[in-house]
């Protein structure tokens, strides 16, 4: 899998900037063009108390749309980054769709936005929908995080969120697709961890005779995935452990210092996961990390 096309989703909140450069450093690992999309939501100028279209106003955010993205692709030019871009009104999973389709991007770079306390509750449904119909993979970049460890607060920064990913697998296909993917990091990333976790609804009711078969059975699976990369070039080293999956997915990348998550979007019932939260879902939303999601 290669990242030579990749489209940057942008509100123009603040450091979506430093976040666009984090991206240059794909460079290394063949980045030829960005596609930058600013889509306006169809509410903002669609309606008015008594009907109607606000032609002014849309044209007053695309000039400064514009303005704003010919700086972007100022600093792109200046590292021999090709660039195209998209303002346009509408609904933006559905356009964003459409122009990565149109385009043929290798993937979709689109932030986090901001909870309220009714998306902690529920579910991020924007980056949620989005993830659930792309055919390609899905990056939600954090360049700025604040996360809650030992009591405090923390704020991290995200650079060169490539160079130590690691991949949590759980066997599925979208799995396998996620070590070809990082092997399309070759030159960029300088080593993956490879990580599964045997999930407590897993093991509950195991005898310790067939627990320890699984768990020989999975080490075996993490030294072919390790292989797979290796031989793409690329340093691999597995870890396994147990527990509950989405909290260990996150401990172990603060464990080995990984700078991004990796994952397979499963192929489960995707409305049940909408209401219920997926184990891919929860660790986008509550890693301080990057996540990379693979369908």
């Amino acid at each position: 899998m290669k990242f030579e096309k990749i489209l940057f989703n942008t509100r123009f909140r603040e450091m979506a900037l430093n976040s666009l450069e984090g991206m240059l450093d794909l460079i290394k690992a063949g980045l030829k063009e960005v596609v930058l999309v600013y889509i306006i939501p169809r509410e903002e100028v669609a309606f008015v108390p008594f009907g109607g279209y606000m032609k002014e106003e849309e044209e007053k955010i695309k000039e400064k749309a514009g303005e704003q993205f010919k700086q972007w692709q100022a600093v792109l030019a200046k590292k021999g980054v090709k660039s195209k871009t998209y303002v346009q009104v509408g609904m933006p999973n559905a356009v964003i769709l459409d122009i990565a389709n149109k385009e043929k991007v290798d993937m979709i770079v689109s932030g986090r936005k901001k909870r309220s306390l009714f998306e902690k509750v529920y579910v991020g449904g924007h980056m949620l929908d989005l993830i659930r119909r792309s055919p390609i993979p899905i990056l939600m970049n954090k360049y700025m995080a604040e996360y809650e460890q030992d009591d405090e607060i923390v704020t991290r920064v995200n650079e060169h969120i490539f160079d130590r990913p690691m991949l949590a697998t759980d066997w599925s296909q979208p799995s396998s697709n996620a070590v070809d993917a990082l092997a399309g990091l070759k030159g960029l990333a300088s080593d993956v961890i490879v990580v599964h976790n045997i999930g407590v609804k897993i093991s509950k009711g195991m005898s310790p005779a067939q627990l320890q078969e699984l768990k020989k059975e999975s080490r075996r699976r993490l030294k072919a995935y390790c292989k797979r990369l290796t031989s793409a070039g690329i340093n691999a080293e597995s870890h396994l452990s147990s527990g509950r999956t989405a909290a260990e997915i996150i401990n172990l990348s603060r464990s080995y210092n990984s700078t991004m998550i990796v994952l397979g979007r499963t192929g489960k019932d995707w409305l049940s996961q909408y209401w219920l939260g997926g184990v891919s879902h929860r660790v986008a939303e509550n890693s301080e990390l990057p996540v990379l999601l693979i369908p």
